[in-house]
């Protein structure tokens, strides 16, 4: 007698509706990668389409399409086959993602965005803007914001070690680039271009050129919120966020030492010339706690309340001082590790003071007030 079937092929579609393709972030289902189904008794087999030949997430969605099959009531063996799209194929899978665009377009542009960009800018170097990037980003990411970062420090791009993807470039679709995912954080750096820590010798057309690719031709999603890493000071990438994201909010970085809070100033101020609004300022490399409880601090003090003021007055809006996180070797060793200090050591003394901020950074100051970032919460 033939063994009765205790599933049929919606049992399993409905099964590989749960998996998703990492880099895009939606089931395999809606993005038409099942190749085929076949049932044989209680052995099930399908082919799954993969985007490219050399997908570098292909183990991932072979060993989640075979875990959620071998979660079906009665299933035997079970089989994944993995193909590739034609050419035909990932076109189409590009149109789909793009909905009706007829060609990339920057969709943070659009003045009815639900993505809020901010735009982490400092005065000068060595602040620790791209570490405030990263960890304020996954923060975010962890507590279930969709999140990306742009790395817009081209020639000091740093973003991909920080988040520790040196070796995860990007896979292409139809033109489409679709961004590493690390922590729960797209990403995206010129630094997943180049051979090793070469460096990059562009002139100002071109690191416009290189923006306006990372904003458009990226696949992002659906973001709640978009980091952009800017390059210290108020040179070319600056002003090209300012006019291809006009919407975009800065976040100064800066330290308590009083030379680098009076450069600090001048990064804020180009807000008065762009017309962007200025999210608020971070002190970084504040006092450090010694084993003994003193606290020493190393770069002075008040240099995040002095650009704060500033800026109040010079913008004639209040630019709020939203946090000072304190100088930590936890912030340091996690960045080199690549795990960020807000994942790998949350109860750092610097991990709570970027959380407090994220906390103050999640509420939109204005027509929002009140109301959580994430549209899903009510």
């Amino acid at each position: 007698m033939a063994t009765e079937e205790k599933f049929v092929e919606s049992d399993v579609r409905e099964a590989l509706s749960r998996v998703e393709d990492p880099e895009i972030g939606k089931p395999i289902t809606e993005l038409d990668m099942v190749e085929s189904i076949a049932i044989d008794g209680a052995d099930v087999a399908v082919g799954i389409y993969l985007t490219i030949a050399g997908c570098p997430m292909r183990d991932t969605i072979e060993s989640n399409t075979r875990a959620v099959l071998e979660e079906l009531d009665g299933v035997g063996n079970v089989s994944v086959t993995l193909h590739t799209m034609s050419d035909e194929q990932r076109r189409a899978l590009a149109q789909k993602l793009r909905g009706e665009q007829s060609g990339p377009v920057i969709p943070f542009a659009d003045p009815d965005t639900r993505t809020r960009i901010i735009a982490v800018a400092s005065g000068k170097g060595g602040v620790g803007k791209s570490s405030m990037t990263v960890n304020l980003a996954t923060a975010m990411a962890a507590q279930g914001l969709t999140v990306g970062i742009v790395d817009a420090d081209i020639y000091g791009h740093s973003v991909p070690g920080l988040m520790g993807s040196d070796d995860k470039g990007p896979t292409l679709v139809d033109e489409m680039i679709m961004p590493p995912i690390a922590h729960g954080v797209r990403h995206i750096s010129v630094g997943q271009f180049v051979e090793g820590n070469a460096p990059v010798v562009w002139r100002g057309p071109m690191l416009t050129r290189a923006i306006q690719q990372f904003l458009a031709d990226v696949y992002w999603g659906d973001l709640d919120v978009l980091f952009m890493d800017l390059p210290p000071g108020t040179g070319d990438v600056a002003i090209t966020v300012a006019q291809l994201v006009p919407n975009a909010e800065l976040l100064i970085v800066t330290t308590p030492q009083a030379a680098a809070a009076e450069v600090a100033e001048r990064a804020g101020t180009i807000a008065q010339q762009t017309d962007q609004k200025i999210a608020g300022v971070v002190e970084n490399m504040s006092g450090m706690t010694m084993p003994d409880g003193t606290v020493l601090n190393v770069f002075g003090e008040g240099g995040g309340e002095q650009v704060a003021e500033r800026l109040t007055q010079l913008t004639d809006s209040d630019v709020e001082l939203l946090g000072s996180v304190p100088l930590d070797p936890n912030l340091r060793e996690s960045g080199d590790s690549g795990t960020p200090v807000v994942i790998s050591d949350p109860e750092s003394p610097a991990a709570k003071a970027v959380l407090a901020i994220v906390d103050k950074l999640k509420v939109r100051p204005e027509s929002l007030k009140g109301k959580s970032l994430n549209p899903q919460v009510k």
